[in-house]
């Protein structure tokens, strides 16, 4: 039987936690995570290890479960010797916080996506590009070529190393007021990440770009603060927000990943056994990410239309309309990214 090493941490060690986190920003600890830091410190440099792997996701979204996935094999392929416990749901905090953390190596393995990253590191911001891939088929084709090597290993100058990808879906808008045109979104605040890039593509739209953290959203989508969102169908039903923004538009207009990342100093510590241990873990896990994303976001679709959203597939002119209008993004962005941009190109017309 497989042994799943995930340190789903209940409630109650919260505080514990909290307070590991802010020893790692260097506002003080308890002799108690003291002591847990040092073992995992030791642990990272003997024959056995224990890693602490970071992501704001909850347990049973897609990609945490392709995570766990990913702890089982390392467990299994380095026969007991390397453990990868979890921490879920933001509990090391957000991603900003977290990839702070591992940059500083308090933290071993991360998710984090590419508005997280790209704050950090800029040429992953190519991916935000509003209608680069036409579908995730595509998306992944250029992951597995030239352009996701560059992006992966571009990380080391961040403390970081990429060791894979998992899916974080196509970007839809979900609004409190129907929008199905162009002409819908003028003068709407829209939440976006807080973004350059992101918020141009809202701009482009007549909308109005609002930047709250992930976990305000649905507060200020309550009170008027902004009056619509983006994400995938996955999160815009985990975070309930189709239950005050039930105007559910499907323009897929960005379609993303996620980078797994760990840190550079702990990667470039390990033995080329170890490291291959990992890439076919990574794979592994990957792989079983493709396999249950879409069908998530298909479960999530039907569930939305189940809680009242009213789901909408744009036509043809519609979604010229919006590509269009992203014109000027492109004239800013392609000199910026012409290098991964031709990467990327030639991937897909291959």
């Amino acid at each position: 039987m497989k042994k799943i090493l995930t340190s789903i941490l209940a409630v109650a060690m919260a505080a514990g936690l909290a307070a590991c986190q802010g020893s790692a920003s260097g506002t003080g600890t308890t002799a108690a995570v003291t002591d847990a830091q040092a073992a995992d410190d030791a642990g990272k440099t003997g024959s056995e290890m224990t890693w602490k792997l970071a992501t704001d996701a909850a347990r049973d979204y897609p990609t945490t479960k392709a995570l766990i996935r990913f702890a089982d094999e390392m467990y299994e392929r380095s026969g007991g010797r390397i453990s990868v416990d979890i921490y879920e749901s933001s509990i090391l905090g957000d991603e900003v916080s977290y990839m702070e953390q591992l940059q500083a190596g308090t933290v071993d393995v991360a998710k984090l996506s590419i508005g997280t990253l790209s704050g950090l590191y800029e040429d992953t911001q190519v991916f935000l590009l509003p209608f680069l891939f036409k579908n995730n088929t595509e998306m992944w084709k250029v992951l597995e070529g030239e352009a996701g090597t560059t992006i992966k290993n571009g990380l080391n100058d961040y403390s970081i190393q990429g060791i894979g990808f998992t899916d974080c879906g196509s970007r839809c808008f979900y609004t409190t007021v129907p929008v199905t045109s162009i002409e819908d979104f003028k003068g709407l605040p829209v939440r976006v990440q807080n973004n350059q890039l992101m918020n141009s593509m809202i701009e482009c739209l007549g909308a109005n770009p609002v930047n709250v953290a992930a976990n305000e959203v649905y507060s200020a989508l309550q009170t008027g603060v902004c009056k619509g969102g983006e994400n995938n169908p996955n999160i815009i039903l985990s975070d309930s927000l189709y239950e005050v923004a039930p105007n559910v538009l499907l323009d897929n207009h960005t379609t993303t990943m996620d980078v797994i990342c760990m840190n550079l100093e702990l990667w470039e510590s390990l033995s080329g056994e170890d490291k291959a241990i990992v890439e076919e873990a990574m794979a592994a896990a990957t792989r079983y990410d493709r396999e249950i994303w879409d069908a998530a976001v298909e479960e999530s679709l039907q569930k939305l239309k189940d809680g009242g959203a009213v789901i909408t597939q744009p036509d043809d002119a519609t979604l010229d309309s919006f590509r269009q209008a992203m014109d000027p993004i492109y004239e800013e962005y392609g000199v910026r990214y012409e290098t991964l941009l031709n990467q990327i190109n030639e991937t897909l017309e291959n």
